[in-house]
């Protein structure tokens, strides 16, 4: 056979194959294309687990007080009315204010904590300070910290708007009372003590006014 029609047929026969193989690759990535449609199927589904983290339980308030409680509802209700409220900080606010209110109590000084206090815990604590002085009698005392920090309660008076909240403290200090010579009647300046206190506080919510008044004591 001459070796030109030979090369011809070689050719010829390279070609064909060149192709059939490009139809098989091209039908086999046509198959693969369709697959990648289901694609806004994944976005839906992320839409659907955010909606479900969305509607979830308020962690500021379910890390305080039982989920579905009074006491979460209460707090749920003054965050709708104020929502710049936050549990966890009120609780830190808290923290802070039983140390200054507690030592201004022992000291015998809370002419400067009367915005804090309502007017009947503000005349209780001048009754006791009065009656103290009259005795010749001094407290000297020294906060060491809260141990303990919790909330008890918590309600809202949706007419007045009125929030309340208890809380519980357990507190550590070193206290003596002196008689008018100077000399230690009661406590020891070396021994830490163990305080409890329940506290309520109160206040009308979405006002100006930002501070919590002490409005009530219990041991």
């Amino acid at each position: 056979m001459n070796t030109p029609i030979v090369q011809l047929l070689v050719l010829a026969g390279i070609a064909i194959f060149l192709i059939l193989r490009l139809r098989s690759v091209l039908g086999t990535r046509d198959g693969f294309e369709k697959p990648e449609a289901p694609a806004p199927a994944k976005r839906d589904d992320r839409k659907r687990d955010f909606e479900v983290i969305e509607g979830g339980p308020d962690h500021d308030i379910t890390d305080h007080v039982p989920e579905n409680s009074p006491a979460a509802e209460a707090l749920a209700k003054m965050k709708r009315i104020e929502p710049s409220f936050n549990v966890s900080e009120f609780l830190s606010g808290a923290r802070g204010a039983y140390e200054m209110i507690l030592m201004g109590f022992d000291n015998g000084e809370i002419e400067d904590l009367k915005p804090f206090l309502s007017d009947e815990i503000y005349e209780t604590f001048s009754d006791v300070i009065e009656q103290r002085a009259q005795q010749g009698l001094t407290v000297e005392a020294e906060f060491v910290g809260v141990r303990e920090l919790s909330i008890v309660d918590a309600s809202f008076d949706d007419t007045r708007q009125l929030a309340e909240i208890t809380v519980k403290y357990v507190g550590e200090l070193t206290s003596v009372v002196k008689n008018a010579e100077g000399e230690i009647v009661e406590g020891n300046p070396r021994t830490v003590k163990r305080q409890k206190d329940v506290w309520t506080y109160a206040r009308n919510m979405g006002t100006d006014d930002p501070n919590w008044q002490l409005v009530a004591t219990d041991e």
